[in-house]
C-alpha cells in the first residue's frame, strides 16, 4: 500500500503496477494492496461470470473479427481473452441466437466490472484506503466521572 512519505512518482508507478496486475489476474490489484479477501471475492465472482458467459455461448462469443465492439469489453477482463480470440478468429466456432447474445453480455460485463475494480485498486494504491485519515474511535466512557 502507498506509504505516507513515498514520493508521488513512486505512488504512480505502484498504482500502474496494481492496474496491470489487476488486468492480468482479476482481483490481483487488490492482492497487491493487501486486501486479500476482496481480491479473492473479485477473482471468484468475475471468473465465474466470465466462465458462465463462455458456457452459455461457447468460446465463439469471443469473436475479434465479427463482434469487435463486444471484444473490447471482453478484452478488459484479462489477456487470456486475446488467446481465446486467436483460437476463434478462424471462424470455426459460430454461435447464433440468444446464447450468443447472453454469452457476449456476460463476458463483456465481466470485463467492465474488472475495469471498475482496476480503477478502484489503483486509487487505493495511489491514495491509500483512508485508514490513516480516519479519526480514532473514542471511548464512550471517557470524560465521565465516577458517580
Amino acid at each position: 500500500m502507498a506509504q505516507k512519505n513515498s514520493t508521488l512518482a513512486d505512488r504512480i508507478m505502484f498504482a500502474a503496477s496494481v492496474a496491470l496486475v489487476g488486468w492480468v489476474v482479476p482481483g490481483g490489484g487488490y492482492f497487491l494492496v493487501r486486501q486479500k479477501k476482496k481480491a479473492a471475492a473479485i477473482f471468484i465472482s468475475l471468473t465465474l461470470l466470465f466462465a458462465a458467459g463462455l458456457y452459455i455461448g461457447s468460446i465463439g462469443v469471443i469473436d475479434r473479427v465479427n463482434s469487435i465492439w463486444w471484444y473490447y469489453p471482453q478484452m478488459i477482463f484479462s489477456p487470456v481473452v486475446a488467446f481465446i480470440g486467436n483460437i476463434t478468429a478462424s471462424g470455426e466456432y459460430p454461435v447464433y441466437g440468444k446464447p450468443a447474445e447472453i454469452g457476449q453480455l456476460y463476458t463483456g460485463l465481466a470485463g467492465l466490472l474488472n475495469l471498475i475494480c482496476i480503477f478502484k485498486a489503483s486509487a487505493v494504491a495511489l491514495h491509500g484506503d483512508g485508514a490513516f485519515n480516519k479519526p480514532e474511535k473514542q471511548n464512550k466512557d471517557a470524560g465521565k466521572g465516577e458517580k
